[in-house]
């Protein structure tokens, strides 16, 4: 059979130059592809995913299928599931900027599912000329037939969130999870699991990358786990199918779980990758951005031969060039219109801040398009407000929308509660909120999205347990990761039988509960993190896809303890929030309002000196009838502090709700249970934090 004639089902005409991407329209589909240096394009149709020849060739001409720089075709007779791909004819001159690569097979960016043969090479795509490659192809998808049962977006405020990071491999991975084989480490998987996160009392959960990756993009042996590596902007991780030989069905897996998430009043949030691809230096493969149009895609080098790196790997992507910021802005409303996410997660944001030089402008075009899109009203937007080359933006990232990972919070809790030397200061800016970060541009206290560990570094677990990265197992010589984690182990360097240690470890542990979901801000918590998981000491555990990063799932019997701790915690932390909706007025005004007094152990003279490790606050609730005392010592002695005995012209009868070096189930109570305080003493262990709660009644 002659593979280049046209079938007689399929017929093709001109097709029109928009809108970009495949898009069905009555009697057949039009594809249309941006390419300015290109000088041909075919497009392809294969039968099957493992196909390596095409069973359909069409053949766009310039003067009839181009126009300005867009290429299109309209095919009828095309339905949905037909596997398709691009052949780009151009230079490769990469000393110009251009690498195309006509063996190669192009995805289609705009492509809402992709299918991945078997035999998949990633480092055969690398080697140019190579036509002998397995490759990925694009596969049609019409998304207009799924019911979504009047789903509703929750549209909670930041101040009635708690943003749980979750990875959906991870989390039903395990053979513990309860989860039948065939579903774990799916959407479907994470579903038999949201009564857990509603327990819990989890209002939004931030997923680690579901876009389609590269699972090969790993040292020798291992696997890409975490997604950071993506090949589509569009299309969904096939790894989270139930069945990956029907590539479309990822898409109704995916918009059933958002469907259930949201019954369950819980949000998703979507951990997205604008700033790289999986493509990476030059020495990369090339299925994508890199053989449509290098030189329009990516930041290069003043010879363009090499790739500007602010993303640590290998490329960056050209965010605020206008067909860059075209797609990234169409895959967002894809996510937001089509599949009801509730917001998004950019990672390395200050990637985005960045023009065509790669240099920092001061309003970026692809940032303020975000920030005023009316698709995106409501939409919540988190940046992690850093890059690989060291820029970093918290406190400074633009507009009104965006809130941020809150970088120095994670840091300066670190430090205070590791007891080094000048941290109290600090400690306290972060417990109220950042104000030195965010109190002149009047933000509300959300503003910080606040986290003592994410998927990037130790657990919270492991942050007590080591002093030092353990990551050989990535194949890296130990070289990748952080080195400075300001993390602890009291005395010995991972697991130990010392029940001192321990005691101190799981005391250390609740202090960071505390704090974290105690504070101005939203609080973020790492999966896992509630009941103590490890990762044996790997701080970088991008490419291990197995125990060491799976969720455990005999760990919530095992730590009950724990797990009740942060349920109460949470549980608190909500009914807070909902019965002060004066939380939602700004950083500025809520400080200046005269409900926070601080201490030492003496009270009014708290010690701001660089060796003081201990702090004392009390704070009156906004209506005067309720007064919380906190006391932090991260002192390594034991210290006695002093209680007020009467705040105004009311009288204290302080109760104690939480003594994080009290043993389970006195750690934490009930408020209904809280024990009272028979003197105004109270002896705060070390290494510990002590809450008290009093009603005030007159004098």
């Amino acid at each position: 059979m002659n593979k280049n004639r046209l079938h007689p089902k399929f017929e093709a005409s001109p097709g029109q130059s928009f809108p970009i991407g495949p898009s069905f329209e009555e009697g057949g589909v039009n594809f249309v592809i941006f390419s300015k240096h290109a000088t041909a394009v075919e497009l392809l149709f294969f039968d099957h995913v493992e196909d390596h020849q095409p069973s359909h060739v069409f053949k766009l001409d310039k003067a009839k299928n181009k126009t300005y720089h867009y290429w299109h075709i309209f095919i009828s007779g095309v339905r949905a599931g037909q596997h398709y791909g691009y052949r780009m004819y151009g230079p490769f001159l990469p000393e110009k900027g251009h690498r195309f690569d006509a063996s190669k097979v192009i995805l289609d960016p705009y492509g809402k599912a992709v299918a991945v043969p078997k035999n998949y090479d990633r480092k055969a795509l690398s080697v140019f000329g190579n036509d002998e490659a397995a490759f990925m192809k694009s596969v049609l998808a019409d998304l207009g037939k799924y019911d979504w049962e009047n789903d509703k977006h929750p549209k909670k405020s930041f101040s009635q969130n708690v943003i749980y990071e979750l990875h959906v491999g991870g989390f039903t991975k395990h053979p513990n999870s309860g989860v039948e084989e065939g579903k774990r480490g799916t959407f479907k998987g994470l579903i038999e699991k949201i009564p857990y996160l509603q327990e819990l009392g989890i209002t939004a959960v931030e997923l680690l990358p579901v876009f389609q990756f590269d699972v090969q993009d790993a040292p020798e042996g291992l696997t890409n786990y975490w997604g950071y590596s993506p090949v589509s902007f569009f299309a969904l991780h096939q790894g989270y199918s139930t069945d990956s030989d029907q590539p479309l069905l990822v898409l109704d897996e995916f918009r059933d779980m958002v469907k259930a998430l949201h019954k369950a009043g819980i949000e998703v949030i979507l951990d997205v990758v604008f700033n790289h691809t999986a493509e990476n230096k030059e020495d990369g493969p090339t299925y994508t951005f890199r053989g449509i149009d290098n030189s329009v895609y990516y930041l290069l080098n003043g010879d363009k031969s090499k790739y500007k790196n602010y993303s640590g790997t290998g490329n960056t992507l050209n965010a605020n060039q206008s067909i860059v910021r075209r797609m990234i802005l169409s895959s967002l409303h894809f996510w937001v219109r089509d599949m009801h996410v509730d917001g998004f997660r950019f990672d390395l944001a200050s990637i985005l801040s960045r023009d065509e030089n790669g240099n920092p402008i001061e309003n970026p075009p692809i940032l303020w398009d975000i920030e005023s899109d009316p698709v995106f009203a409501g939409t919540k937007l988190i940046a992690e407000a850093w890059d690989a080359a060291g820029l970093y933006q918290v406190g400074k990232f633009i507009g009104d929308s965006w809130k941020e990972w809150n970088g120095r919070f994670r840091d300066d809790i670190r430090g205070f509660l590791r007891g080094d030397e000048g941290k109290v200061s600090n400690f306290v800016t972060r417990l109220i909120g950042s104000p030195d970060l965010y109190e002149e541009k009047d933000k509300i206290p959300e503003q910080s999205i606040n986290f003592v560990t994410c998927h990037d570094g130790f657990t919270l677990m492991d942050l007590v347990s080591y002093n030092h990265k353990h990551n050989l197992a990535n194949n890296e010589g130990n070289r990748d990761g952080h080195n400075e984690n300001f993390s602890w182990n009291f005395g010995v360097e991972g697991p130990t039988e010392d029940p001192h240690i321990l005691s101190l470890r799981r005391r250390q542990i609740k202090n960071f509960h505390v704090v974290n979901l105690l504070s101005m801000g939203a609080p973020m918590i790492l999966m896992g993190d509630e009941v103590c998981r490890t990762q044996h000491g790997n701080n970088n555990a991008y490419c291990q896809d197995n125990e060491t990063t799976w969720f455990d799932w005999s760990l919530l019997e095992k730590n009950a303890d724990m797990l009740r701790f942060v349920k109460i915690l949470i549980e608190k932390r909500l009914k807070r929030e909902t019965a002060h909706p004066d939380f939602n007025m700004s950083l500025k005004d809520l400080l200046n309002q005269p409900l926070i007094t601080w201490h030492g152990s003496k009270l009014y003279r708290p010690d701001w000196s660089d060796n003081s490790h201990s702090i004392a606050t009390t704070v009156i609730s906004i209506n005067r009838k309720m007064a919380m005392h906190y006391i932090f010592n991260a002192y390594h002695e034991d210290i006695s502090f002093e209680l007020p005995r009467t705040i105004g012209q009311r009288k204290t009868k302080w109760r104690v709700w939480i003594d994080t070096a009290a043993e389970a189930p006195n750690d934490i109570c009930l408020w209904s249970d809280a024990n009272p305080i028979k003197n105004g003493q109270y002896l705060v262990k070390a290494h510990s934090t002590v809450i008290l709660m009093s009603h005030l009644t007159p004098v």
